[in-house]
């Protein structure tokens, strides 16, 4: 771990300016995450901006019947909160199948949000990445890796983000508030949020330098049912091989609307709203709806390699 310097931030604002000021800066917080990475040599800070005393802990309702939370709420308090679990379970749901109880317990909202990806060539300093370095290249395309992304993904990168709190706030049309260096506000949709691979892989977020998230703010709570299903290679401690946050409003016979995330197949939750269109209106019954959301799904999708291919 090379050295840096260290400052504790005493507002949102000020923090931010300190932050804009480096280059090489980050903030951290509960830092489940970027201490790893530092321990590894993959991130490289020279400057650290201690974000996690700053007063954004708080859970409260909107004037519009929603909810905000603020950028340092712990993921084990969101996924126990009242109001987390009675209006929207499938947030509490997502939280809980992330990680361990330890990890949930230091992890932030915003440090959710902002983790990287955990593929496994990313991490292997061996490998060429163009994640972690620029124009290197990107092992992956030609590796046998089950858990790459198989949409949106790019010819420089085909990683997946990790966050299962990020799928089911995207079903649940969250949005993310931020405070830059000259006390500008912005409020961005999680899919606005999040970019996609491209050409400039190591480029992840819309965030400015020195940006820095204060709150998720989620809508009035959708009617009808929320879920969020995961499958992983283990019951606990492990990446979606494929996870997905459904809601849907309907009755026995019709279904009226529907909200659709996927997690563990692209580079950003990945939001299917084709499937959504065509589960509206549609007949309530299992055949009837995998059908569509299982062809529109993997409509364009890369195929990966496997160990299995010839």
């Amino acid at each position: 771990m090379r050295h840096f310097t260290y400052e504790r931030a005493t507002d949102a604002r000020a923090a931010a300016a300190a932050a804009a000021e480096r280059p090489d800066a980050k903030f951290i917080a509960g830092g489940t995450n970027l201490i790893d990475l530092m321990r590894v040599g993959i991130e490289r800070p020279g400057h650290l901006v201690d974000i996690s005393r700053l007063p954004l802990a708080a859970i409260t309702a909107t004037d519009q019947g929603g909810l905000r939370i603020g950028a340092q709420v712990r993921n084990s308090d969101l996924a126990a909160d009242l109001q987390v679990r009675r209006r929207y379970p499938a947030l509490s749901q997502a939280l809980l199948a992330g990680a361990s109880g330890q990890l949930r317990n230091k992890a932030t909202t915003a440090g959710n949000l902002l983790q990287r990806t955990r593929c496994p060539y990313f991490y292997n300093p061996a490998m060429p990445c163009n994640k972690r370095e620029p124009g290197a290249g990107c092992a992956a395309l030609g590796g046998f890796e089950r858990s790459l992304g198989i949409l949106g993904t790019s010819t420089d990168c085909a990683a997946v983000h990790p966050s299962d709190m990020a799928v089911a706030m995207t079903a649940l049309d969250a949005r993310i508030e931020t405070i830059s260096a000259d006390g500008g506000e912005r409020s961005l949709t999680i899919d606005e949020f999040y970019r996609l691979p491209g050409n400039t892989p190591h480029v992840e977020t819309a965030l400015e330098p020195g940006e820095m998230i204060t709150a998720v703010t989620l809508p009035p709570p959708p009617r009808g049912r929320q879920i969020y299903r995961k499958v992983r290679d283990r019951a606990s401690y492990a990446f979606a091989l494929v996870s997905v946050a459904a809601i849907v409003e309907g009755d026995s016979r019709r279904l009226r609307t529907a909200s659709l995330a996927f997690g563990g197949v692209a580079p950003k939750p990945w939001r299917a709203r084709a499937a959504e269109a065509a589960l509206t209106g549609a007949a309530n019954d299992e055949h009837v709806a995998a059908a569509p959301i299982g062809i529109m799904m993997l409509s364009g999708a890369r195929k990966p390699r496997s160990s299995h291919s010839s």
